[in-house]
């Protein structure tokens, strides 16, 4: 594993230009309105002419009177014709309402976007914009067949874990409509599936009734099997992200931050133009880019970041040794292979991967508190290393802080309580002394906490039907279960850890204004140990 670390980022930084390129993107003005620029073949008049005249324009304009578009130079081949909205009070120009692209050439209308799709690209449908190949039905279905195919059992046809793993597949469905820019069917299809597995996590959670044996996990085909597939699976995911990959903002952001915590600089405000709003997270999701970026320093601009294909790598690579150690805690090497497998085989995980973002991190480290779980302290620790790195699991101190065996006294449980405390505390103290040495805190709370308070999304219904009253109302039952579960009956065992933090883990997803399919790693790790552990070793 830690040789495949080494050996991605190289053969990425082989590829990197050695000096900046200039932006293909860029928009300039051109000079004159009526006569084309040099090298062009049309004018700023015809192509905003052009832009108009398209229906879903021409609506767009007719519920927004006073808007003006004007066109911009984009690159050396296109137009980019923007429409504004009238501007408001002391405001020198309005919203961007919508936006067309045109070949200067042909004249051809390449793209034409209105609402929400202006100012979010990523709603556009843009094939490979996260994860590259690994989005390709080639890819893809393969991967869906792998993960389902050895859980099942011909004998037992409606046995619930088909069910299960079939849901799993199901943010498929959501993701297929994403590709195709159809986001008002990708967003409300991916809250069914978000439901279903609150509920198992729940039920998988709840106390034992009887003290018999569980049910054996019955494969398909045998654990060796599993074992030789997983070490292609491996192989395949490290290649793909060598050859094709991409490095979305957040996992660009975690690249910038190590560059700037290596040169001694303030973490929070003044990230580069390219990536402005990079310091949006916790501190841990910069610390832990630190090593990779001095080994394979970032350039200053957004190229192809190796270090940043590294910790992608890496954390992926250590999520699925951490699942590997934890089934051989709890029932075996047979459990360790079949999480490991899961892990690797199910393809929103290499979608994750192959973005190269810092979700990767979250699922490292909340599958490494399962691991440490009998140990107050260090699972205080890690749990507040997975929350200062993004803070949703935060919300997960409670539950982990009373985790422990049944029959336990009350002043065990108290102590545990206090280890579990110390830990939590001195480790976010070590991770935000950068910050509070630097008197950088009401920064870091505007750049983080309140900007991702305030910003709108439409990846959520939330934020795509605006139903603010509703979303107010889920938002604080997750908060209350996250502290009702602490005192909830439930099995007190690592299964029944495992399910109640992907419950409350769930909950709050469910509640976001910006949810997104990488958030999904952050609770599979949860979901296989409780869905696949609770299952016992076949009898010999």
């Amino acid at each position: 594993m830690a040789a495949a670390c080494l050996l991605a980022a190289p053969a990425i930084a082989a590829q990197t230009p050695g000096s900046a390129v200039s932006d293909p993107n860029a928009l300039t003005r051109p000079a004159e309105l009526r006569r084309p620029p040099p090298n062009h073949v049309r004018t700023a008049r015809q192509v905003v002419a052009t832009a108009e005249s398209l229906p879903d324009i021409r609506g767009t304009l007719r519920t927004h009177p006073g808007a003006t578009c004007e066109a911009f130079l984009k690159g050396a081949l296109h137009w980019q014709v923007s429409c504004y909205a009238r501007p408001g009070h002391r405001q020198i120009q309005g919203k961007e309402i919508a936006q067309v692209l045109i070949d200067d050439r042909s004249g051809v209308v390449l793209e034409h976007w209105t609402g929400f799709q202006v100012a979010w690209t990523m709603a556009r449908g843009y094939a490979g914009a996260f994860g590259r190949k690994a989005g390709a039905l080639y890819v893809w279905l393969p991967l869906c067949l792998l993960f389902i195919v050895p859980f099942v059992d011909p004998r037992r046809p409606f046995r619930l874990l088909h069910l299960d793993l079939l849901v799993l597949l199901g943010f498929s469905v959501s993701l297929a409509f994403f590709d195709h820019a159809n986001i008002g069917m990708s967003v409300p299809l991916a809250y069914p599936p978000l439901l279903y597995l609150l509920v198992r996590m729940l039920m998988v959670a709840r106390r034992r009734r009887s003290g018999g044996p569980a049910e054996p996990l019955r494969l398909l085909v045998p654990t060796m099997w599993l074992a030789i597939a997983l070490v292609f699976l491996i192989g395949f995911r490290v290649g793909l992200n060598i050859t094709n990959s991409n490095v979305i903002d957040v996992g660009y952001a975690g690249v910038i931050g190590a560059d700037r915590l290596a040169d001694g600089t303030s973490l929070y405000g003044h990230f580069p133009a390219d990536n402005q709003h990079g310091d949006t997270y916790g501190p841990v999701s910069y610390y832990a880019y630190v090593p990779f970026e001095q080994i394979w320093p970032w350039s200053g601009t957004w190229d192809d970041l190796p270090a940043a294909h590294a910790a992608a790598v890496a954390f992926d690579l250590l999520t699925l040794l951490g699942l590997w150690l934890l089934g051989r805690r709890l029932r075996g090497p047979r459990l360790g292979w079949v999480l490991a497998y899961a892990w690797a085989a199910f393809p929103f995980t290499l979608y994750t991967a192959n973005s190269n973002s810092n979700d990767g991190l979250v699922a490292m480290l909340l599958t490494f508190a399962l691991l440490v779980a009998r140990w107050a302290p260090a699972r205080g620790a890690v749990v507040a290393l997975a929350g200062l790195t993004k803070f949703a699991p935060l919300a997960l101190a409670p539950v982990f802080a009373t985790a422990g065996p049944a029959g336990v006294g009350l002043a065990r449980r108290t102590r545990s309580f206090a280890l579990f405390a110390l830990g939590f505390l001195v480790t976010a103290g070590v991770v935000m002394l950068p910050v509070l040495a630097g008197g950088d805190l009401d920064t870091f709370y505007e750049r983080t906490i309140e900007f991702q308070r305030s910003r709108g999304s439409p990846f959520s219904v939330w934020g795509f039907y605006g139903w603010d009253t509703a979303q107010s109302v889920v938002q604080a039952a997750a908060g209350v279960f996250a502290v009702a579960a602490a005192f909830l009956p439930r099995r007190r065992d690592l299964i029944g850890l495992a399910a109640l933090a992907g419950a409350v883990v769930i909950a709050l997803q469910l509640g976001v204004t910006h949810w997104f399919y990488l958030y999904i790693v952050w609770f599979l790790p949860f979901v296989l140990v409780a869905l696949l552990g609770r299952y016992g070793e076949p009898e010999r």
